[in-house]
């Protein structure tokens, strides 16, 4: 008799944050083909949301979309409290959304650099507030993990006038690293990805955007090439399954060799 092995994410509920676009919505495709219940938060793509959600749906799975900007502790605690009703507790939490800037430091201003790190860093901080409030052992949870997604622009400071998204994603590759010895001891994994040169729309208000922008700028990266979202999905998954089960505090760079 063959023994066939439950899907991956079977019973288990992942919430994707900026899940609509990019990474995070092949991210979403991908959970939900591992069995996972998905939710998809978006703040703005009401229509890319809503539509990621009926392709999964379509295709067999279960998705919905939450709209809530998790840049706002309040809005934080009422997308988990929705995502509860839903599908019960969140078992695997990805801290995808951000946003990215360009601009010299000498012409930034306060609010431009408050919404960059609300966005890219506080909205990590809300998120993973609840989701160990759900996870933690010590709070009665059955464990779970958290993949927060970085960039290589932490290590490598971005393109000129980078220095903001460079900074917040040096403080999301800190915040990676405390929070694993935060929460490993309560049956919470703690991992986070550092993306390279990515085909996302997430580039397109660059000067040099495009396809031909990306592929000028590939001529960098020593695999001589962009990245596609399901290279870096494909991580992601790998570190919320039981096959990454001792892989805590990690920060995989999906960069090509930058």
């Amino acid at each position: 008799m063959t023994n066939v092995s439950a899907p991956a994410g079977a019973n288990k509920c992942m919430l994707i944050t900026g899940g609509s676009r990019g990474i995070g919505a092949a991210t979403a495709r991908m959970a939900a083909r591992a069995g996972y219940r998905v939710a998809i938060n978006y703040m703005n793509s009401v229509g890319a949301a809503l539509g990621l959600a009926e392709e999964i749906v379509a295709a067999g799975g279960e998705a919905q979309a939450f709209q809530a900007d998790v840049g706002r502790q309040d809005q934080v605690g009422r997308l988990f409290e929705q995502v509860d009703s839903a599908f019960g507790a969140v078992d695997v939490l990805v801290n995808n959304a951000g946003v990215l800037t360009s601009c010299r430091v000498d012409r930034t201003e306060e609010p431009q650099l408050l919404d960059v790190f609300r966005t890219n860093v506080f909205s990590a901080f809300f998120c993973s507030h609840e989701a160990i409030r759900r996870m933690s052992t010590m709070h009665g949870g059955r464990g779970g993990a958290i993949i927060n997604v970085s960039s290589v622009a932490a290590r490598l400071g971005g393109q000129s006038g980078g220095a903001q998204y460079a900074a917040s994603k040096g403080a999301i590759d800190s915040f990676t690293n405390a929070l694993s010895k935060e929460v490993g001891a309560e049956g919470i994994r703690v991992n986070g990805v550092r993306p390279g040169l990515i085909v996302t729309d997430i580039h397109n208000f660059h000067q040099d955007a495009g396809p031909d922008g990306i592929a000028r700028r590939a001529s960098t990266v020593p695999l001589r090439r962009a990245g596609q979202p399901d290279e870096v999905a494909e991580v992601i998954l790998w570190l919320a399954s039981d096959a990454a089960s001792y892989v805590h505090g990690a920060i995989v760079d999906v960069s090509g060799g930058r």
